[in-house]
């Protein structure tokens, strides 16, 4: 089972328990917390990633960093480590933002460019992927300078590559099988 389908599995799991205590709201608040954080820190990532770190370290550090989070979350962390899937807890994280938005009708919409969106740009694809899903959009952008050009856009499970670094290797491809 790849990470990605188990990080989903996770995320659902615990949505399933926040929409049952009602707790979506202080989840979502936390969830956000574990990814900014996760995401600001190369120390904590090459941390969660280490097998040289003993698991009962990590769950002290992340218990400590992420004091005064819900049950829950406290829960979802103590259990990734005892699975030893703790390196996926911030993927387990941004799954559950993602899975959250979409039970209040919303989706996040990932834009990956090479360069930042401008306000103008931002706003026709927020309206051209509103019109196309029917729900409230919003997105995230991402920069990726190894695209060279062009953009992704991701939606849920669907994406659309027009970059330019996937043209040139489509470009690349079909030249190697005519020869």
């Amino acid at each position: 089972m790849s990470d990605s389908r188990a990080a989903l599995r996770y995320a659902k799991a615990i949505l399933d328990l926040a929409v049952e205590n009602k707790t979506t709201d202080a989840l979502e608040k936390d969830m956000q917390n574990i990814v900014s954080t996760i995401s600001e820190s190369s120390e904590l990532q090459e941390m969660l990633a280490s097998p040289v770190i003993m698991d009962s370290a990590k769950k002290e550090a992340l218990v400590a960093i992420f004091k005064g989070s819900n049950k829950i979350t406290e829960g979802a962390i103590s259990m990734l480590v005892d699975n030893k899937r703790v390196s996926m807890l911030n993927e387990v994280a941004i799954k559950y933002l993602i899975l959250n938005e979409k039970l209040k009708g919303k989706d996040i919409a990932v834009v990956t460019t090479a360069v930042p969106l401008t306000a103008d740009l931002e706003t026709k694809i927020l309206n051209k992927v509103a019109s196309l899903t029917g729900n409230k959009v919003t997105i995230e952008n991402k920069i990726d300078e190894s695209i060279l050009g062009g953009f992704v856009l991701r939606v849920g499970d669907l994406q659309y590559d027009a970059s330019i670094a996937n043209k040139l290797s489509n470009l690349k491809r079909e030249f190697t099988n005519s020869l």
